[in-house]
């Protein structure tokens, strides 16, 4: 198979879909790979190691979306992109379609088939290439929220962890999954008053095991969440419904509570945001003030530690778009349930539920792709 893979062109994004090290897995298979010159260069792997790992440089995207049978990327493609797609070709990234008619439309029009890393699954039920890609955006939302709670980023001028003789900034989770967790874990490690809201009781017994005393639990109803909400200083929006728009669960009343200066990290904004003020921003400009509150919402929050997300989601990603060269999408997708509940765009049809749910668009099951 012809594979390809393109420099990113969403604002700030520095990863890229294949590293050097997953050409060379390819190229030792025989499959042919494209690699648009530059594409590597956020990573620091410039075109001689894609070269000498057996890849051919290609000056331009359209060449490579021209010549590849499967293009490989990492954010879902801008409207320039889904223009080059074709009938037929197999594209495979993160697409976070729910929240996105636009892109949707897009890729129903193009004829291609689309596997979406966000809705793989795996034995165990979870979601192993979001998986990574979520624990670096867990950690790297307190890293953000810390800076964003300095006073000249707007913020309270609260340190998290405190110092002697002074109180530590109070964190809230909301969320218990893979990006909670970590942001936990790293809210935890600085000092802070961490407390981890969730509404799934064995989630929140696993927590309050790992975590003991130097983390808080709290199931999650309304009136918990308003309380913690209001007592805050940072606020981690940590809440996914696979493939499914985020729910609002922090409504823009509840700002009205909140301590002046408080801060929202929402890292469910790839599925629309979990606070009913989010929009999407971006590492050029990643916060904004509603009601005195700071907002961070940045949509590419691991684009900017890129070299450490692209090799955490190639060691996921490789091994499916090998068996895809190997047997072609339809024996692979045939092969594999999980690799199946990937499939999102097929045909001009949309093949998964929830996405077709949100954006109100007719439903065809994956299965029949493969019939």
């Amino acid at each position: 198979m012809i594979v390809g893979t393109v420099k990113e062109i969403k604002n700030h994004e520095y990863r890229v879909g294949l590293t050097p090290e997953s050409v060379h897995e390819l190229t030792a298979h025989g499959h042919a790979v494209l690699v648009e010159t530059g594409a590597g260069e956020g990573i620091g792997a410039h075109d001689a190691l894609y070269e000498r790992a057996g890849a051919t440089i290609i000056a331009t995207a359209a060449e490579v979306f021209a010549r590849a049978e499967m293009i490989v990327k990492v954010k879902e493609p801008q409207a320039v992109e889904r223009a080059m797609l074709r009938p037929g070709q197999i594209l495979y990234t993160y697409l976070h379609l729910a929240p996105d008619p636009e892109q949707t439309r897009d890729l129903i029009a193009s004829g291609a088939t689309c596997i979406a890393y966000e809705t793989v699954t795996d034995a165990s039920g979870g979601l192993p290439l979001l998986k990574p890609m979520s624990q670096v955006a867990g950690r790297m939302s307190i890293q953000a929220g810390a800076t964003a709670l300095e006073k000249a980023h707007g913020g309270r001028g609260v340190l998290l962890g405190g110092v002697p003789g002074v109180l530590p900034a109070k964190v809230v989770v909301i969320g218990g999954g893979v990006v909670g967790f970590n942001a936990a874990q790293m809210a935890a490690g600085l000092g802070a008053d961490v407390t981890i809201l969730d509404r799934n009781p064995e989630v929140l017994e696993k927590l309050g095991m790992y975590f003991e005393a130097r983390a808080k639990t709290r199931f999650s109803n309304r009136a918990n969440l308003a309380e913690c909400v209001a007592e805050a200083d940072l606020v981690i929006g940590a809440v996914l419904i696979p493939g499914a728009a985020a729910p609002k669960l922090v409504s823009a009343d509840m700002l009205k509570t909140m301590k002046k200066g408080a801060v929202l990290v929402d890292v469910a904004i790839d599925q629309g945001g979990c606070f009913e003020t989010s929009h999407a921003t971006t590492h050029a400009d990643p916060t904004y003030i509603i009601d005195g509150i700071v907002h961070y919402c940045v949509a590419n929050m691991p684009g900017a530690v890129a070299r450490t997300s692209t090799y955490a989601l190639n060691n996921v990603t490789l091994p499916h778009a090998l068996r895809i060269a190997e047997l072609g999408w339809k024996d692979a997708l045939r092969r594999d349930p999980h690799l199946l509940a990937g499939l999102n765009v097929w045909d001009g049809k949309v093949t998964y539920k929830a996405v077709a749910d949100d954006l109100g668009l007719p439903y065809t099951p994956a299965e029949d792709a493969i019939a």
